[in-house]
């Protein structure tokens, strides 16, 4: 099993970057596959999961409106449109997997994950 993010870098506040999360070894429309991300010094939170299958989403209010997910099931691959961004999304960000489905609360319930992508919003 392998959950490998891609998309991370340097930009400046109010921009935008797309996040990639491929994965492979599981039957990706099976699972609730989310995003989490993790700040310096802060816990890490869900921010957003879709379940492939019917393409159901959830966000957490601190991205609401300004990030979306979205899934190529042909391709078993996450992605996450980030835009206007802020300096305070600098976090790494993980994509993970639950067969149970979504929930940005599970953290420490994920079956699988990537090992991170590291996204830089310099003011």
């Amino acid at each position: 099993v392998q959950l490998v993010e891609s998309g991370g870098g340097l930009v400046h506040t109010g921009e935008s970057l797309r996040l990639s999360c491929a994965a492979s070894g599981f039957t990706f429309e099976d699972y609730g596959i989310g995003w989490f991300r993790q700040a310096p010094g802060k816990d890490r939170e869900g921010i957003s999961c879709i379940t492939p299958r019917d393409g159901a989403t959830m966000y957490a209010e601190s991205v609401q409106g300004r990030f979306t997910i979205s899934s190529d099931n042909a391709e078993n691959t996450m992605y996450l449109q980030m835009n206007s961004l802020k300096s305070e999304d600098t976090a790494v960000y993980y994509c993970a997997a639950d067969v149970l489905g979504c929930s940005l609360l599970a953290v420490d319930g994920m079956d699988y994950w990537g090992k991170g992508t590291l996204v830089t919003v310099s003011s």
